[in-house]
């Protein structure tokens, strides 16, 4: 596999764990794409504005009812462009993607409500096409659509189509997992190829050719999570979907919440041989692409062969492999050994890397 540049050039400084990256000046009273990062950028925006909520942080999903059986709620919107793409649709999109936001707090999603905006002048086959994947998807993943609306807007003003989807889940009995439970000497589990989604959605945009070799990964995970939490319950700490951001983001943002130094291994990272490919081309980073049908966990060393194994046993996580793993030292950081031996800090995506990928 090719080495990609993970990082902006580093300040110099005699620890290279210290050193530190500088951010190019950027607009910072507008709104950038780059604040739909699901990176650097979209965090400022976020900690700007979730305490004027009254909020202290927002997550993807959230425990929303105490006690047993504990109630988890999440919400997201999608504007994938294009709407149709190698391996799904923006209708399985938004299914999988808010079953796996409220899997990824340990629970089972039970219900879905589904919101439509949609521009004046789309084909109503096109509306009909996509209602049927969000059907063909909710019913493979038994989670029903209960509720929903629909709002049209004029010519211009939604680029064709927007879903939102809100998932309603009961969490699981024993398991506790949060960004925020990481701990020194976890054990960091991925479940499979990462890049998938951000190349398949990028060569089918931009007609590069890829899609014929590229499909995305979008799919469910929850059944995976169930089993994860089966064979490990109170030993797995932390599960994040590495979306938008890719799995350098997701990884940067568990580091800083649970006050924690993460050390991976370029060699086992599982990057498709035609997803390093179509990166190196594209000058892409595999580490910040988007992916939508795989898993990270951080799972307590004396557990976490038998939770690998156990995903194993499942399609969605026939390709999981151990990556790194958590540590007492430069907390809050991402650090990989690479191919040739040496450490690089892993970073957080700063600005877009590719917009409306989800």
């Amino acid at each position: 596999m090719t080495t990609h540049p993970m990082t902006r050039p580093l300040a110099l400084s005699a620890d290279p764990i210290a050193a530190t990256c500088p951010a190019p000046l950027a607009e910072n009273e507008r709104v950038l794409l780059g604040h739909g990062s699901g990176g650097q950028l979209m965090a400022e925006l976020l900690a700007d504005l979730t305490p004027r909520l009254g909020t202290p942080a927002l997550d993807d999903a959230a425990i929303v009812v105490t006690g047993r059986p504990e109630i988890v709620l999440s919400t997201d919107s999608f504007v994938v462009t294009p709407r149709f793409f190698a391996g799904g649709d923006i209708g399985s999109l938004a299914v999988h993607g808010t079953v796996n936001d409220v899997a990824m707090m340990g629970a089972r999603p039970v219900a879905l409500s589904l919101a439509y905006i949609v521009e004046e002048g789309l084909p109503l086959e096109e509306l009909r096409l996509v209602t049927a994947s969000v059907a063909r998807a909710a019913r493979a993943c038994g989670v029903p659509v209960v509720t929903g609306d629909t709002k049209v807007v004029g010519r211009g003003a939604a680029d064709g189509l927007y879903l939102t989807t809100t998932g309603v889940g009961v969490r699981l009995p024993g398991a506790c997992v949060s960004a925020s439970q990481a701990q020194p000497g976890d054990l960091v589990l991925l479940s499979g190829p990462i890049g998938l989604h951000g190349v398949s959605i990028l060569s089918t945009r931009e007609g590069l050719g890829f899609d014929s070799e590229i499909a995305s990964d979008t799919r469910p995970l929850h059944r995976l999570v169930a089993t994860m939490i089966a064979a490990g319950a109170q030993d797995v700490h932390v599960l994040r979907d590495p979306t938008r951001g890719g799995l350098a983001s997701a990884l940067n943002e568990i580091a800083t919440a649970s006050s924690v130094g993460i050390e991976l291994e370029e060699s086992s990272l599982p990057v498709p041989a035609q997803v390093a490919a179509a990166c190196e081309v594209l000058g892409l980073d595999p580490l910040h692409v988007a992916n939508e049908g795989c898993l990270v966990a951080f799972v307590a060393q004396e557990a976490a062969g038998r939770v690998l194994r156990a995903m194993r046993r499942l399609p969605e996580g026939a390709r999981a492999k151990l990556i790194g793993r958590a540590c007492d030292a430069h907390h809050g950081r991402v650090v990989m050994r690479t191919l040739v031996g040496s450490r690089r800090i892993v970073d957080m995506l700063v600005g877009e890397q590719l917009p409306r990928i989800c």
